[in-house]
């Protein structure tokens, strides 16, 4: 197989995703974050990163660290959360509970994580109440461990609904109400992510909090609350005394004039988004809308290739699974356009021209202020001749 000539495999942090082709360093592309932001290291433990820093995101299965690390770029989000991790803090409110500080050792590898221990009764909760808007989605997290209740419950009181997890065994156990896609997640160490979803029915103040039943006496490990405004969780944000933002982040300019061939090529990228209604792209252009190349991911797990030269030449639509590792690669050259994912050709073309004057790749649209690409990247390469359909076949099976 020939080699790429833009070669991108995540394997540094930085102010800049670094490219391990072309060597000269011009296929880097430009980063930017304001803030810090977490990721999951080598050890499987969730460390902050400096504002304006790259994220290698390792990938956990089971607990454990299983593969390489991906670039994690997310979109805007804000813990609306304050004390995250404080919830002795006076903030959250205890009925027949309690809560011991610094009892174990939380995801963080720090000894930070607090006990909740039910003190009485038939239930026993802690909360804290989170002004949101009506009809906007939200999304609710936080990071428990077993010690001797297994069943775990996520209370939206306000709204009347709850989700119950069995933090024991790392399954879900029911929702009901207006709690909805439950979901946990083992971060290692017996530790699990439980998270829920609601849409608020009316603009005000949510009580919701983390319910023992009938408890007694017994108490499980929490760290960790988030409370963000969108559809799915993101990274865990830390907060204190003020609610936290991580700004939106984003990766451009990445190669030159001299990187991109104008008449063939191969676009490939090895991708796993969320499917929502946020468009992802990345293009090679001239920097405008009329030269160039885009692999677009949009909603409902629909991926799009178009290429534009001085009017749309290919427009190719396929429904893949997006909630996980594809990797796709898109061949073009005059009257020869082919777009392959894991390893299978789903879509041909075979009248067009191809665009003039390529010169930038974004992880954005063409000229790098939208658009901009979120979710894992695994690798990314650039061949600058159309390669083989056995080539193309080895290059994406999975």
């Amino acid at each position: 197989m020939a080699k790429p000539k833009l070669a991108l495999i995540p394997s540094a942090q930085g102010s800049k995703l670094y490219s391990v082709l072309p060597s000269s360093g011009v296929g880097d592309f430009t980063f930017s974050r304001s803030g810090s932001a977490t990721r999951i290291n080598s050890q499987g433990l969730i460390e902050t990163v400096a504002d304006g820093v790259s994220r290698l995101n390792y990938p956990m299965i089971d607990g454990v660290v299983n593969g390489c690390p991906s670039h994690l770029l997310e979109p805007e989000r804000t813990n609306l959360q304050i004390y995250s991790e404080e919830f002795d803090n006076g903030i959250w409110n205890k009925t027949r509970a309690s809560i011991t500080p610094n009892d174990a050792i939380s995801p963080s590898g720090l000894l930070d994580a607090n006990k909740l221990v039910g003190v009485s009764g038939s239930s026993s909760y802690i909360f804290d109440g989170i002004s949101v808007t009506s009809g906007d989605v939200y999304t609710i997290s936080v990071f428990a461990k077993y010690i001797d209740i297994s069943e775990f419950v996520l209370l939206n009181f306000t709204q009347s609904g709850n989700a119950y997890f069995n933090i024991e065994n790392g399954t879900v156990i029911s929702n009901f109400g207006t709690v909805t896609e439950p979901k946990i997640e083992n971060y290692g160490n017996g530790w699990y992510r439980c998270i829920v979803k609601f849409t608020a029915t009316a603009t005000g103040n949510v009580n919701y909090g983390f319910f023992l039943n009938n408890a007694t006496g017994k108490s499980v490990h929490i760290w960790g609350a988030q409370f963000e405004l969108g559809s799915y969780p993101t990274s865990y944000t830390p907060t204190t005394t003020a609610t936290v933002t991580r700004s939106a982040e984003t990766a451009t300019g990445s190669g030159d004039v001299d990187t991109f061939n104008d008449s063939e090529g191969v676009l490939m990228a090895e991708v796993d988004v969320v499917a929502d209604s946020t468009e992802k792209w990345i293009s090679i252009s001239d920097g405008s809308t009329t030269n160039r190349i885009v692999l677009y991911i949009s909603s409902s797990n629909t991926l799009r290739i178009f290429v534009d030269a001085s009017g749309t030449q290919v427009d190719m639509n396929e429904v893949v699974n997006l909630d996980s590792y594809n990797k796709i690669a898109f061949k073009y050259k005059q009257n020869d356009f082919a777009l392959w994912v894991n390893g299978i050709e789903l879509d041909t073309d075979t009248n067009g021209n191809t665009p003039s004057n390529l010169n930038v790749l974004n992880l954005s649209n063409s000229n790098g202020l939208s658009n901009h690409f979120t979710g894992s990247l695994k690798q990314l390469q650039y061949y600058d001749s159309a390669l083989t359909d056995a080539e193309l076949a080895a290059l994406t099976t999975i």
